[in-house]
């Protein structure tokens, strides 16, 4: 699929990615001149559902959301991944492919390795071995998680828990992006959204402008969430390396 490469002028710090950070200085520097910068713009769809994926991303900004698709048109969001990990757990988990499509729902910039440099890099046994399989362990239980809070949450603690989340992952306070988009992620009407966000602006949570939503008072938010939040949270925290997302 069509991407568009970033610019060369002052391209970010690969380490922003903190998988990548959390690399030996050697094997850090047998990859880098493997990394190429790229561009993932708003809606960019990295791979469909059953694609054979040629590269691994290490997102350094920007939000991409895992989105499973069923045969009527509905869908909905079963994880999402930021600086703190990698796109396309299909290279070195051995199935070739996801039955989950990959789609930018936070604009950003990430380095892509070839899906050969990376199996030799897991062959090695290294430290980017290790740090991928935890990774790919906390996205077990985002999923996972994820599936249960369908179940059992209401609309507004899953709105909660995806807007922290997503803050989480987030350079600011405030996110771009439309209600539709996120109905789509959550599984609902976008009228349902706009009902929860209205309550959310009423009781000074958030404030919503036009394909804009800025966070004011996140430990209200966080009181509003459902326990999915902290789960997740906690296990990224156990599993990963340095400072992946912020939690007050």
């Amino acid at each position: 699929m069509s991407k568009k490469k970033a610019p060369e002028c002052l391209p970010p710090d690969p380490k922003l990615n903190h998988i990548l950070a959390s690399l030996p200085a050697r094997d850090y520097q047998r990859l880098l001149s493997e990394l190429e910068l790229v561009d993932m713009p708003l809606g960019w769809t990295m791979s469909e559902s059953g694609d054979h994926v040629n590269f691994l991303h290490f997102p350094t900004s920007g939000i991409v959301s895992l989105i499973y698709s069923l045969e009527d048109g509905s869908a909905s969001e079963t994880a999402l991944v930021g600086c703190e990990g990698l796109v396309g757990i299909s290279i070195f988990m051995g199935g070739e492919s996801m039955p989950t499509s990959t789609e930018v729902q936070s604009a950003g910039q990430a380095y892509r390795l070839s899906r050969k440099v990376m199996k030799h890099e897991f062959a090695l046994g290294g430290q980017l071995q290790h740090v991928a399989l935890l990774f790919t362990q906390a996205l077990i239980a985002q999923t996972s998680q994820t599936a249960v809070c369908n179940q059992h949450h209401s609309l507004e603690e899953r709105m909660c828990r995806w807007l922290l989340m997503t803050l989480d992952r987030s350079a600011s306070n405030e996110l771009t992006v439309t209600q539709g988009l996120i109905g789509k992620l959550l599984g609902v009407r976008r009228e349902s959204v706009t009902q929860i966000l209205g309550q959310l602006e009423k009781d000074h949570l958030i404030a919503r402008a036009r394909g804009r939503i800025t966070v004011l008072d996140r430990r209200k938010l966080e009181k509003r969430v459902c326990e999915c939040y902290a789960v997740v949270h906690d296990e990224y925290e156990r599993l990963l390396p340095g400072k992946r997302v912020s939690k007050s």
